[in-house]
């Protein structure tokens, strides 16, 4: 099929080569679990109702750092029309994909594998466009997605900027920081396809790693695959189509001087049908300031500067470490 990246000719020497590795921290058989669920819904009930429901969203999100939500403001059918406008884009061919002309944006939206691969731990086996969100407005052609992003983001902004401020009222932080911060312009969004692949249980769909962002809000179609670190192992995480995912990100554990995790998490690559989800990750300005007790000041554009030369050095992020006091 002309839409798919050629994984195994472009990393056919790497395959070969790593035939006989373990896979005992590949995606296998782990125990399913679903992440606990928060009807959003009640925050608009009596008083009790409301602050029981503020109470479970701050608690469920320092013990598990991820947690799901109904009643979130985006209707079914818009959830819907992203993922069918995804995959007519995804499905044009790869080498169109890998140009401008997709979206007349740069050649960077579109991401693949992993070019600085070295080892199968570090092959991600999935395709992906991510957009600034001022990028979206520059979209000049498929003009549906670009009108569905649009729709799509300014409602799951506004839904992250809720649950940033009632997850930072916790931990004393104004809800202004946000307001002032995280504009809709300093976020951005990553439309992720995993494709099947013959070699599942030794290549992951998207390799472990933490989030940069406050908190990343994701729709997940009933494929599943997500993984997470919950007690110190690896668990999978029972897909539910409804419901949006939310886990907090390594900014919001700076902030709120690690009374929030940015749990570490992964993809395990989709054996016998392909995987869709959408990712919107709510960030602050490149240059707004991370403020706390347990690492020193810094801000985005720093941090992703320190990530990137480390991956270039190490092959991995090294993350928060790098900024403690």
């Amino acid at each position: 099929m002309d839409y798919e990246p050629p994984f195994l000719d472009t990393y056919k020497t790497l395959l070969q080569e790593n035939t006989g590795d373990s896979k005992d921290d590949f995606c296998s058989m782990l125990e399913t679990f679903e992440l606990p669920m928060i009807d959003l819904g009640r925050l608009n009930l009596e008083h009790h109702e409301r602050e029981e429901c503020l109470k479970e969203i701050t608690e469920t999100a320092m013990e598990w750092g991820f947690f799901q939500v109904v009643s979130h403001g985006i209707s079914q059918e818009l959830l819907e029309k992203m993922h069918s406008e995804q995959m007519k884009v995804f499905y044009e061919p790869f080498v169109k994909k890998c140009t401008e002309a997709v979206f007349g944006l740069s050649s960077k939206t579109y991401r693949w594998g992993n070019p600085c691969v070295t080892n199968l731990r570090q092959l991600s086996w999935s395709e992906a466009f991510h957009f600034s969100m001022t990028d979206i407005s520059r979209m000049e052609q498929h003009k549906n997605l670009r009108e569905c992003i649009e729709a799509y983001a300014t409602r799951v902004a506004n839904l992250a900027q809720s649950l940033a401020e009632i997850l930072g009222q916790k931990v004393n932080i104004n809800s202004s920081y946000f307001r002032e911060n995280c504009l809709l312009k300093s976020a951005s969004i990553r439309l992720n396809r995993y494709p099947t692949c013959p070699l599942s249980p030794k290549v992951y769909g998207l390799v472990p790693h933490s989030d940069t962002s406050f908190l990343t809000i994701v729709h997940q179609d009933q494929v599943g695959g997500l993984e997470l670190v919950k007690d110190g192992k690896w668990v999978a995480v029972k897909p539910n189509p409804q419901a949006l995912v939310v886990n907090i990100g390594d900014l919001f554990q700076a902030l709120s001087n690690d009374v929030y995790k940015s749990i570490k998490h992964r993809v395990a690559a989709a054996e016998k049908v392909e995987r869709i989800s959408t990712a919107f990750f709510y960030l602050p300005s490149e240059v707004a300031m991370i403020q706390s007790c347990n690492y020193r000041e810094f801000n985005l554009k720093e941090y992703i500067q320190q990530n990137e030369q480390d991956v270039k050095q190490t092959g991995n992020k090294v993350g928060l470490s790098r900024f403690l006091v």
